[in-house]
């Protein structure tokens, strides 16, 4: 199993601290660029999968209403169309988002081991990647030559520079395909249960205005995390979000009055 980098970086600098204090703070910046790029990474997968289940689960549910309301079903019909597709597309989407979590742990252990052979067989071609990664930062001349020495002094941290910083390749955890798998599944379930909902207790027109307008309201909201918590204009984002979640679920209408009118 690969190791994090920044703990080998610790685990180094603990065992053989460098002998320059240029050597210490390089280590230092290399060990803390990880940690920080852990933590960021965490953070945005956890608001992908909320965005992918949640959007995916309200949209879908919602085109599935307009879709059975337009073809003339009833609210029995819409009720056990919605909570079983609920059920079935909640779990759907948790194993593929398992699945593409588990090719991504894949794909960076099958980097990291062609990696690990370049740096045992071709040393100076590796050892000039880093040259050219520290280079392109504004490194230079002696500076240059003693960061490339101490990042490279260390076979994991050699390594893991080159997995972040030129092949910009992060770590993928059993831990994190697990919570990723589950967060997902709760979010696909909670997107279809809030346009759901309504029918539950109120009359099938009042209900349909209650779910329409519960997922503009959702939708927005998310385009407006999104835009705070990431990048972007949080207006334009909600209503981004409103217009293709509203506009993707119109097609189930449409799609329900064309098999009720051929009915």
């Amino acid at each position: 199993m690969s190791r994090d980098p920044s703990d080998a970086v610790s685990r180094e600098s603990d065992q053989r601290s460098p002998a320059t204090r240029l050597g210490r703070a390089v280590l230092d910046v290399v060990a803390a660029r990880h940690r920080r790029r852990d933590r960021h990474d965490v953070g945005t997968n956890w608001l992908y999968d909320v965005i992918l289940g949640g959007q995916d689960g309200l949209v879908n549910i919602l085109g599935i209403i307009l879709g059975v309301i337009a073809g003339g079903g009833s609210k029995a019909v819409l009720l056990a169309t919605g909570f079983a597709a609920g059920i079935t597309e909640s779990i759907s989407m948790g194993a593929v988002g398992y699945t593409s979590a588990r090719s991504q742990r894949d794909y960076y252990r099958a980097q990291r081991a062609r990696e690990e052979t370049h740096v045992s067989t071709e040393p100076d071609l590796e050892r000039e990647e880093v040259c050219d990664i520290y280079a392109r930062m504004g490194f230079e001349g002696e500076l240059l030559d003693r960061v490339v020495d101490t990042i490279t002094a260390n076979r994991d941290t050699w390594i893991g520079t080159i997995m972040d910083q030129e092949l910009h390749l992060s770590p993928v955890e059993a831990p994190t395909i697990l919570r990723s798998a589950v967060i997902i599944t709760v979010a696909t379930l909670i997107g279809h249960l809030i346009p759901l909902l309504p029918f539950v207790w109120l009359a099938r027109q009042p209900a349909l205005i209650t779910a329409v307008v519960l997922a503009a309201v959702v939708l927005f909201a998310v385009g407006v995390y999104s835009a705070v918590t990431l990048v972007g204009d949080w207006r334009r984002n909600g209503v981004q979000m409103v217009v293709i979640g509203l506009g993707a679920a119109a097609v189930g209408f449409a799609v329900g009055r064309l098999f009720g009118a051929s009915g």
